[in-house]
């Protein structure tokens, strides 16, 4: 099983905890919490299989949190020291009776039991301990398997890596310390032509693994990039779609972007109640509506969770000290709960008065904010094979890979486009159609949904650079889905739309961190 990274677990974390909560105590706090963090990333990427850029960096600090006279005060440094850390106690005392006159009511914090242990994500090989030659060697093979195919002009691609570590402590005695790895491969071709520029990624998600991922630990990118060309030929001479009420049958790889802005956006209890409005909107699915929305079919089952296995939001506690849990957003189509933290589970008296663990922040220098965690829509019980799923869709389109979408400040009207969009008749794959995207309103959008698939067919997929907050924080967080069919879907041609001459030219692909 992989260990602590010694050279976190060295650093003089309970001095630094019992330095700080000691003072935040003498100052007469009720509530004080520690954070040491550090985060290491490494990104590089490749143009025609040749690196065109490569970054390793580290972020390494302390941060204090309390509610000291009813209102929040944080403080945060890089010294790491246990005068620096009493210091910042001092300091976030000070902004708390700052900010008391400002706080229309005094915070109150669910209670939470005490934990103490550790807690370390599954992988196989810290992609941090391979030397970056061999890394880098692997990439190049892959982009020249890639680029040797017949229609491939160019190739692209970008891999990022991350670990983060963690110590918590807080006054009721928490103490833990966590460490988790996740990455993240993207390759692309590309085709240029008369017609403008087409392009064909490979849907491989992010996960929660080491460097085993890219030698086929959980995914298979050999065989998956020795298709890829074809499917880039394939497209680019393809023809344009025909607008209309559309049959879809969407796959995992696309269908994860629409749960994440839809319902995962759309179920954050701050947003719902209009915490969030100046920087990403606010929700449709507002508080009053809790247990009475109908959301989508009978079929909708979504969870929340911080417990699946390898889930890029997947942790042993949050960053209040909460257990990672699992819990009903959606079921049978109705909204069932919200993601909480500590003070909106008090606030509001939800999930039995007890968050459930959905505060994380995105390093030592800023607060916690309530954030998702994985939210995935739930299989059938029974197997429905993706063969069943298109023996049932008849006519239609059968939908690969995200790629640009637009959704509104209210998490309600959106389109998203995708890699690849398969014409199917009688049941049958028969080709590729260009120029396409998906428009709906969320609950008509769901509501649509008439079969999901089982088990086979579900893939954990996500985001590495889900934003939000001001000052910005970026998280990551896993979507699992089955492959799901949809009835009657309002399918526009965006060439058309656009007035463009291809789609492919004029879109962006998913930019999460600026949602």
């Amino acid at each position: 099983m992989p260990q602590l990274d010694p050279t976190f677990t060295g650093l003089p974390l309970d001095a630094l905890a019992d330095a700080a909560l000691s003072r935040a105590r003498e100052l007469g706090a009720t509530h004080a919490d520690v954070r040491v963090e550090r985060h290491r990333t490494s990104v590089t990427s490749l143009r025609d299989a040749v690196v065109t850029g490569s970054s390793d960096s580290s972020d390494l600090g302390l941060s204090v949190r309390v509610v000291h006279r009813g209102s929040w005060g944080f403080a945060a440094g890089v010294a790491l020291t246990p005068d620096a850390a009493a210091g910042l106690a001092e300091q976030a005392c000070r902004i708390a009776e700052v900010s008391a006159p400002l706080t229309p009511r005094p915070v109150e914090l669910a209670t939470e039991p005490v934990h103490v242990g550790e807690w370390v994500s599954d992988y196989d090989l810290n992609p941090f301990d391979v030397p970056k030659a061999e890394r880098t060697a692997r990439l190049v093979q892959l982009l020249e398997a890639l680029g040797a195919q017949p229609g491939v002009d160019h190739t692209s691609a970008t891999v990022m890596a991350a670990q983060e570590n963690t110590f918590f402590a807080d006054l009721a005695g928490t103490r833990t310390v966590q460490q988790r790895l996740r990455v993240h491969p993207e390759f692309t071709a590309i085709a240029v032509g008369e017609g403008g520029i087409s392009t064909m990624r490979t849907i491989a998600p992010p996960v929660g693994r080491g460097w085993e991922y890219l030698t086929g630990t959980g995914w298979d990118f050999d065989t998956e990039i020795a298709g890829l060309g074809e499917l880039l030929a394939e497209l680019v001479k393809a023809p344009s779609v025909e607008p209309g009420a559309t049959d879809l049958l969407i796959d995992p790889s696309n269908l994860w972007l629409t749960i994440h802005e839809s319902v995962a956006h759309g179920t954050e209890l701050d947003r719902a109640l209009g915490y969030e409005a100046a920087y990403a909107g606010t929700s449709f699915a507002t508080i009053d509506k809790l247990g009475s929305l109908t959301y989508g079919s009978p079929v909708m089952n979504v969870t929340g969770d911080r417990t699946t296995d390898r889930g890029l939001a997947s942790i042993g506690w949050d960053s209040e000290g909460v257990e990672a849990q699992s819990f009903d957003i959606i079921r049978d189509g109705i909204l069932v709960g919200y993601q909480l933290n500590r003070q909106m589970a008090a606030e509001r008296g939800l999930n039995g008065g007890r968050s459930n663990g959905c505060a994380f922040a995105d390093s030592a220098s800023h607060i916690p904010l309530q954030r998702m965690p994985n939210v995935s829509l739930q299989p059938a019980v029974e197997d429905v094979t993706l063969d069943d799923l298109l023996a049932q869709l008849g006519d239609g389109l059968y939908v690969v890979g995200d790629k640009s979408w637009s959704i509104d400040m209210q998490r309600y009207n959106f389109q998203f486009t995708g890699q690849r969009f398969h014409q199917v008749k009688n049941g049958r794959i028969v080709g590729q159609v260009r120029d396409a995207a998906y428009q709906a309103t969320t609950t008509d959008f769901w509501g649509s949904m008439e079969a999901v698939g089982g088990p086979s067919t579900y893939v954990l997929q996500g985001a590495m650079n889900c934003g939000k907050g001001q000052p910005g924080q970026v998280a990551a967080v896993s979507h699992g889905c089955p492959a799901a069919l949809f009835r009657g879907v309002n399918v526009l041609n965006t060439v058309a739309e656009a007035g463009s001459s291809s789609e492919d030219s004029n879109s962006n692909d998913t930019n999460e961190g600026n949602d």
